[in-house]
């Protein structure tokens, strides 16, 4: 039985020009895409992958504290840690509304955690406050024959305070006890004899 014509398939024909411009179309999106992966795998090759340590950037404390002595007025500490720990910056800082021009350096330590180190020969009673972020002094910490003024507070940062060399340092941080002895140790080597803070009594020891 044949096919009435109303029931006979319709089969799309595609000219012979369209044909070549469609196939034409996909040769060039191919080439297109294929030059791009070229680039881009060219690019990833030329710059391989880093990690996290290659983006530290290196600070010369050493450096710069030679370049800030100067307007310092006295050396600024470069303390000399152990293997693990680096300085992520390093300024001076100079007097502001406060009139203290101050030293200061980030380190993180070998545990991963943070102090900062602010150096002034100018320091005064608000200046030390405000660096150790208002926390009460709770005692004194011998460290390396050095007695540190210990501010401390339950939720918050703890600090050391010593006047050493006519220039007060304050240290600054969540860092554990232990950390901040290796700083405190290194940043008063070879200063001489047992230094004492300006301020106020020891309220305690520890």
């Amino acid at each position: 039985m044949s096919e009435s014509p109303e029931n006979t398939p319709v089969k799309p024909v595609i000219a012979a020009a369209a044909a070549k411009r469609a196939n034409a179309s996909m040769v060039g999106m191919l080439l297109a895409v294929l030059s791009t992966m070229a680039i881009v795998l060219t690019i990833v090759w030329l710059n391989p992958q880093r990690d996290a340590t290659s983006y530290r950037q290196p600070v010369d404390v050493a450096a710069i504290s030679a370049e800030a002595a100067g307007a310092a007025g006295f050396t600024p500490a470069a303390p000399k840690l152990p293997a693990g720990w680096y300085a992520n910056y390093a300024r001076w800082n100079a007097a502001g509304a406060d009139g203290v021009a101050f030293w200061d350096v980030g380190f993180v330590t070998s545990a991963n955690t943070f102090i900062a180190l602010r150096q002034s020969a100018d320091a005064n009673p608000s200046w030390i406050a405000t660096q150790a972020e208002d926390a009460v002094v709770t005692g004194t910490r011998n460290i390396a024959g050095h007695t540190w003024e210990l501010r401390d507070k339950p939720k918050g940062d703890r600090s050391l305070v010593i006047k050493e060399g006519g220039t007060t340092i304050v240290l600054t941080g969540a860092a554990e006890f232990k950390e901040f002895d290796t700083l405190a140790t290194a940043a008063t080597a070879g200063t001489g004899a047992q230094a004492t803070h300006p301020l106020s009594p020891a309220k305690g020891t520890k």
